[in-house]
């Protein structure tokens, strides 16, 4: 009797975490804003996107990163963008990008990244509730005590459908070469795969139809390097995050899309929406924003459209 009453422990521990949960059936849609290119169009970028997605009939929206790589990472951009979240009238959540943090640095061209990450975290993460007037509930990873910091990475469920954020910058995981440097990977990639075995358990438990991760880096189209013979080869930070994905994927009966901001993960892709890979599916968000449908009755589960590019052709 024994040897089946620890599984069960296990199994119920890694549930405890992940309760919000929306009940609703048929077809919805929800939004995704793409992180600003350049410092010039930041604010009125996300401004637009945020007014231009109120006015779709959306169950919520994510923003998948806060500021372009070339803005200030200083407390002021943080607040600028915090103050346009809140007047959102759909509920918006806060999916962080490299550029938020992890390619941070000060007037020497020091990396400032650790303490820009417990920033954010401060000002964007604190509640357990999104932004805006309606109001989505939230489960942070900072819920469990031994990953208290980790309040970026949430997770909430509508329907038949699991939604997390992960933090994943795309600047290789945020892995550095230097040997002793890697302790902030290191430790993120414990909480990492420890909230997505949560994610998918539960997943697969609840025989739900679909999982949707947010982050920036695509951990699906990066190659592990590594040699014996080359000094110049280097680890891949998306290696272990990589074969969880896959791994569960194959147990998984439903689909999985991985929503992200990688530029470089684009460039390597000749799909203008969800590329599928078997039932994985990677979309990179476009600019301004993008809208996803989820629907039950079909068989690929989600489809993509570009607002943006709607409008244009009405236009004409």
């Amino acid at each position: 009797m024994k040897k089946y009453v620890a599984p069960l422990l296990m199994t119920f521990a890694l549930l405890q975490p992940l309760f919000a949960h929306s009940t609703q059936s048929g077809p919805f849609s929800f939004g995704v804003i793409a992180k600003p290119l350049k410092a010039a169009a930041g604010e009125n970028m996300v401004r637009d996107a945020i007014a231009e997605s109120d006015a779709d009939n959306l169950a919520f929206v994510v923003a998948n990163g806060v500021k372009a790589g070339d803005e200030s990472c200083s407390d002021d951009v943080y607040k600028n963008r915090r103050g346009l979240f809140d007047e959102a009238k759909n509920g918006l959540i806060v999916s962080i990008t490299a550029s938020d943090w992890a390619q941070c640095v000060n007037a020497k061209n020091r990396s400032i990244s650790a303490e820009r990450l417990s920033r954010l975290r401060d000002v964007f993460f604190a509640d357990e509730f999104s932004f805006g007037d309606s109001k989505i509930q939230l489960v942070h990873q900072s819920t469990m005590p031994k990953f208290r910091v980790y309040a970026e990475n949430m997770h909430w469920r509508i329907g038949d459908v699991m939604f997390a954020t992960v933090n994943l910058p795309s600047n290789n995981n945020n892995f550095q070469n230097a040997a002793g440097r890697n302790s902030e990977f290191e430790d993120r990639q414990i909480a990492n795969n420890d909230w997505l075995k949560r994610i998918f358990l539960t997943a697969k438990i609840s025989k739900l139809d679909g999982v949707v991760i947010f982050c920036d880096g695509n951990p699906l189209v990066h190659v592990e390097h590594s040699s014996f013979f080359s000094s110049a080869s280097k680890r891949e930070g998306f290696a272990d995050i990589q074969k969880q994905i896959a791994a569960f994927a194959g147990k998984f009966q439903g689909k999985i899309l991985i929503v992200h901001s990688d530029l470089d993960a684009r460039r390597m892709s000749n799909a203008t929406g969800i590329d599928w890979k078997g039932n994985i599916g990677t979309l990179h968000t476009e600019a301004p924003w993008i809208k996803i449908t989820v629907d039950p009755a079909q068989p690929q589960l989600f489809a993509m459209k570009n607002p943006a590019v709607a409008t244009q052709a009405a236009r004409r």
